[in-house]
């Protein structure tokens, strides 16, 4: 099967590999630090990156307009607020010795000014708005199906409800994203946009 778009696959599958890696990690009762950590976390960095392109790629589908622009823009914003909160916590698992360590040195860095709003408190809540305005743009333009709008609001909602539902989340992120993936969508609008350099 090929897959013309590989960053809505790369997505789902690196967050799913994240949240097994996570619960993995978790047996013992205790998150960090060690390999699990770390691993885990880079292939969450993975994702997010690959996210970034995805939202570009919607913008395109979704016609370029402003509305998608603003959209692409703030998820890629949350995303790169999230890349700034799991490095510091995997410099933090390097740096400590134990959980109890790792908190505190998360724990001092998000008492630098800006950090705690932007990589914590509000910055990361652009990636999931911006991720849900795009698809619900594409749903609206009939370029994707209704249900995948819920899928992706359903994946969304995972990780507020219990973080052990991560996995689950992405493999309902991956179902929706196939047909992106796939190409099987339209690509182009009927009134294209150049897309931003």
């Amino acid at each position: 099967m090929k897959f013309r778009r590989p960053a809505f696959i790369a997505a789902p599958v690196l967050v799913m590999g994240y949240g097994i890696i996570r619960l993995v990690d978790g047996l013992d009762g205790i998150r960090g630090p060690g390999p699990a950590w770390t691993i885990g976390h880079l292939a969450f960095i993975g994702a997010l990156i690959a996210f970034i392109s995805a939202f570009w790629q919607m913008r395109r589908m979704a016609g370029g307009r402003v509305l998608a622009t603003l959209s692409a823009t703030a998820g890629t914003l949350g995303a790169l607020a999230l890349i700034t909160q799991f490095s510091i916590d995997i410099a933090a698992g390097f740096l400590a010795t134990d959980n109890y360590g790792m908190s505190m040195i998360v724990h001092q860095v998000r008492t630098l000014p800006g950090v705690s709003q932007l990589a914590y408190d509000f910055g990361p809540y652009a990636f999931y708005l911006g991720q849900l305005v795009l698809v619900v743009l594409l749903a609206v333009q009939r370029r994707v199906k209704l249900w995948t709008t819920g899928l992706v609001l359903a994946d969304l909602a995972t990780p507020f409800i219990d973080k052990d539902l991560i996995p689950l989340g992405a493999v309902l992120l991956l179902v929706s994203f196939l047909p992106l993936a796939r190409g099987t969508t339209a690509a182009t609008p009927a009134n294209p946009v150049p897309a931003l350099a």
